[in-house]
């Protein structure tokens, strides 16, 4: 789709490099909002357990999960909670522009093609502030001991 939207009008021999770069691109935008969003946020999947009847609540989980005896202690659970108020923190200390970019393009899992017409601006600066927002965020929770 995007190679008939935008490059419609390029001659035929240009088409198959053009479609070659396109897919790269967008497999590699796709497997980096994956990664960042599973390094950031859990997944509720992961919560639900094989063989119900599709019926499932999260509240109920957790209580039964809080109730058995595989829970995470107090001091990981303060800890975790630590690294995740520091990691607000820090998104909240990005620059208006980055933080946006960052939160629709990672939070939201919006493409660079929506983030882009929602910031009004190019899509080349979307990237910009996303990969400037990723190094900032990866500097100032490298500096704290926090690893993602």
């Amino acid at each position: 789709m995007k190679l008939a939207q935008y490059y419609g009008d390029k001659p035929a021999a240009e088409l198959p490099m053009l479609f070659q770069r396109i897919l790269s691109n967008t497999t590699l935008d796709w497997f980096r909002r994956r990664k960042t969003r599973n390094a950031l946020f859990s997944n509720l999947s992961e919560f639900s357990v094989s063989g119900e009847d599709g019926d499932f609540d999260l509240l109920e989980t957790l209580e039964s999960l809080t109730n058995s005896e595989g829970t995470e202690s107090a001091q990981d659970a303060t800890e975790r909670a630590q690294i995740l108020r520091a990691i607000e923190v820090q998104i909240q200390a990005l620059p208006d522009r980055q933080r946006e970019a960052f939160l629709m393009r990672y939070w939201e899992e919006m493409d660079v093609a929506e983030t882009a017409a929602a910031m009004g601006c190019s899509e080349g600066s979307v990237k910009t502030h996303c990969s400037r927002a990723v190094h900032a965020l990866s500097k100032a929770l490298s500096a704290k001991g926090i690893k993602l």
